[in-house]
């Protein structure tokens, strides 16, 4: 095997720079960086890195946004509900914002931009039935005693969001707030690309023009106690002004309504079942993003500089998994990996000649203090992108952030040394070829389909939450196996199931856009999935699949799941469920020894019909069902967290489902907390533990025992195939 050196990015700072060397030669790191509220030193401008710039197309330049008001960023903002107790309420805007953030558009025409709303009728108040009092910023209604209002309206972003955050997070003191500019305006559009013309010819010594990101940010919205009010990581809210409005409603051929992206208060998260609106928002955006974006690409490129999007902060409208974001023509990604799930995030993406992950934990003072654990946080990321990476490598790894935190950290950088260590390893041994996956295909169901690819039921990537790590807990399982994934919407499904899909899976909430609300209500989609099943195929139901109050049942698949739940309606009904005597033999829990972890669960469910076994049950209600429904099967978990067993689970339940269970073990290796991954041209594989504790395991090829293997914590081997 040739030894793999480099693709390693560090991040420096100007009080860094005999550090920066030293960690150079004894990482081998081949680009540095800077960050935001760093500084590139000239020394190390000739050191024969490549060298990474950030670049901000929409900040960073207070006295164009000064002398321009009307083109700083916009944000739709939404008033909390208000109920009346008289015949006229009034209504302060900007009560729970932060001031220092945002600010009142009152240079645009109110009525024609802003909209109230009766929330107990629904109803738009016309606009003859209030007015906005500048001078005490409220909002005066006409209103109706004890019905509850809303006022929807346009806000400057004159702190720019993740300098705002990075300002907090980091105690910065005395710098000045950076304000925001539209650059999809046409003043501040042809200012910006002069600007980076000039910037190009300035620094002729970057070679990599690193983009964070293009112009509209993810929704960042601040409290008046400068807490985080409301984040959405997919979230549009800010990518709106009266001049892209218009465009949208020229474009549209409809009037663009506040309402289509506040949203009754949800702005739209990732979790609602997109409007027909609100979809025809992302598409123009995306259309008109990814042609400014390509102009900027164009600029960079003439100055013979490569160029690369940070997947955060401005990324919205992009889409690297929509249909134009190849038109950006982009030389590489780069983004923030917390886990197998944003790993995948960022190195499945298209249309790009290399991807590279930041490996986390960011080198910034709430991690690396006193109770912090960096060293513990770095060996968690680790593990779970390693065993992502080895199903869809990145091109490349580094770290953000202040050096000088990490170098000062004991036992930090001989941490960094392991984890760089191995992912070069991986890439020496795959040579260039790609790991086994089983023989069809698996398919993630809900209302996004591929425009979410590896997003689903995330809030903001790799956050945890109460709410959805019982669900994300799937796809951070299936990063890592040998399978290749397909994610597919409700559309996809009504004009018919791609034949190499062999297992369908729908995780999520009732009525979220996850699970699919209404879309389950629709005889093409269930016809379709009972047709698909009746056929052969395989079916896996996460918390509440299928479900919406219908006809008589809540999981509108009840047949093919074997299972519902009782939502209080059917409590006459008797229910004689009983644990499958021999649970424990069956093939999804041969490797189980211990308890199973369904996360928070769904409690009331209960299995049905004349084919279903129980394999796991909380009292007298069901936790984990499989059912034969003609020539296929489904499976029913009530929840699926992240964890080595889970994932070995999933895996038994997905070959269960596809018929293909004596295919499983073609690479195998019987400790759950282990995993292997075979690359069959380079005649090797990899098995890895994702755990914390010495493991033995025993490997499997084609059947047979290979090995033993004694491996230590967190280890991974190589084995000649």
């Amino acid at each position: 095997m040739m030894k793999v050196r480099g693709r390693l990015t560090l991040p420096t700072d100007v009080d860094m720079v005999e550090e920066t060397l030293k960690l150079k030669e004894r990482l081998d790191a081949d680009a540095l960086r800077d960050c935001d509220g760093t500084q590139m030193p000239s020394e190390l401008l000739k050191t024969g890195a490549k060298i990474y710039a950030t670049y901000y197309t929409t900040r960073k330049d207070n006295e164009w946004a000064k002398n321009n008001p009307e083109e700083v960023q916009q944000e739709y903002l939404i008033t909390d509900r208000i109920t009346a107790t008289s015949w006229t309420l009034s209504i302060e805007l900007m009560k729970g914002f932060h001031t220092q953030q945002l600010k009142v558009n009152t240079i645009d025409e109110p009525k024609r931009w802003w909209e109230v709303i009766d929330r107990t009728t629904g109803k738009v108040v016309p606009v003859e039935n209030w007015f906005y009092d500048e001078a005490t910023g409220e909002v005066i209604i006409k209103s109706i005693p004890y019905h509850q209002y809303t006022v929807s309206f346009l806000a400057f972003l004159i702190w720019d969001p993740v300098h705002m955050y990075n300002y907090l997070t980091n105690d910065w003191q005395g710098a000045e707030h950076q304000m925001t500019f539209d650059v999809r305006q046409p003043k501040t559009q042809a200012y910006v690309k002069e600007k980076l013309r000039s910037w190009c010819e300035e620094n002729p010594d970057v070679d990599v023009v690193r983009f964070t990101t293009f112009f509209h940010q993810f929704t960042l919205t601040f409290d008046d106690q400068k807490r985080e009010k409301y984040v959405e990581w997919f979230g549009y809210s800010a990518s709106v002004s009266p001049y892209i409005l218009e465009q949208f409603e020229h474009w549209a051929g409809y009037r663009f309504r506040p309402e289509y992206i506040v949203d009754q208060g949800y702005f739209n998260s990732t979790f609602r079942v997109p409007s027909k609106e609100f979809r025809d928002f992302i598409e123009f955006q995306q259309i008109e993003v990814s042609r400014l974006a390509k102009d900027l690409v164009d600029i960079v490129h003439a100055y013979g500089k490569e160029a690369m999007m940070f997947l955060g902060d401005h990324w919205i409208g992009t889409e690297p998994f929509g249909k134009y974001f190849d038109n950006i023509g982009l030389d590489a990604v780069v983004g923030s990996v917390g886990d197998g799930v944003t790993m995948r995030m960022i190195s499945d993406i298209k249309g790009v000649n290399y991807t590279e992950g930041r490996l986390l934990p960011y080198f910034f003072p709430d991690v690396f203090t006193e109770g912090g654990d960096p060293i513990g946080e770095a060996q968690d990321n680790w593990m779970k992108a390693r065993r992502a990476i080895l199903r869809s490598p990145l091109d490349r790894i580094g770290y953000g952030g202040y050096l000088k935190l990490a170098s000062e950290w004991p036992g930090f950088i001989e941490q960094i040394e392991k984890v760089v260590g191995e992912f070069r390893q991986i890439h020496e041994a795959m040579e260039g070829t790609s790991s086994y996956m089983a023989p069809f295909k698996v398919a993630i169901l809900n209302c996004w389909g591929e425009l979410r690819r590896w997003m689903c039921n995330q809030v903001h990537h790799a956050i945890w939450h109460r709410e959805i790590y019982s669900y994300v807990g799937v796809i951070e399982c299936l990063s890592g196996m040998p399978v290749e994934v397909q994610f597919i919407s409700f559309d996809d499904v009504r004009n018919g199931i791609d034949p190499d899909i062999k297992v369908i899976i729908n995780a999520g909430d009732a009525y979220t856009a996850w699970s699919g609300a209404e879309n389950w209500t629709d005889e093409k989609v269930v016809t379709a999935i009972r047709r698909f099943v009746d056929q052969g195929g395989g079916f896996i139901g996460v918390g509440e699949p299928t479900a919406c109050q219908y006809e008589g049942r809540y999981f509108q698949l009840s047949d093919v799941l074997g299972a519902d739940r009782e939502m209080g309606f059917s409590m006459s009904t008797d229910k004689y469920n009983e644990l499958s005597p021999k649970y424990r033999d069956h093939f999804i829990l041969e490797d189980i020894k211990g308890e199973i972890d369904f996360g928070e669960g769904k409690n009331r469910i209960y299995a049905q019909g004349a084919n279903y076994e129980i394999l796991d049950m909380d009292g007298e209600y069901s936790r984990l069902i499989v059912n034969s429904y003609g020539k296929g099967r489904s499976v029913y978990f009530t929840g699926l967290p992240y964890s080595p067993q889970n994932c070995r689970i999933l895996l038994r339940a997905i070959y269960y489902a596809a018929h293909r269970e004596e295919e499983m073990k073609k690479y195998y290796v019987t400790n759950v907390e282990t995993e292997v991954a075979a690359f069959e041209k380079a005649g090797r594989v990899a098995v890895i533990n994702n755990s914390k504790e010495d493991q033995m395991t025993d490997l499997y090829i084609h059947g047979s025992q290979k090995c033993s293997l004694d491996m230590k914590a967190m280890e991974m081997v190589w084995v000649e195939i």
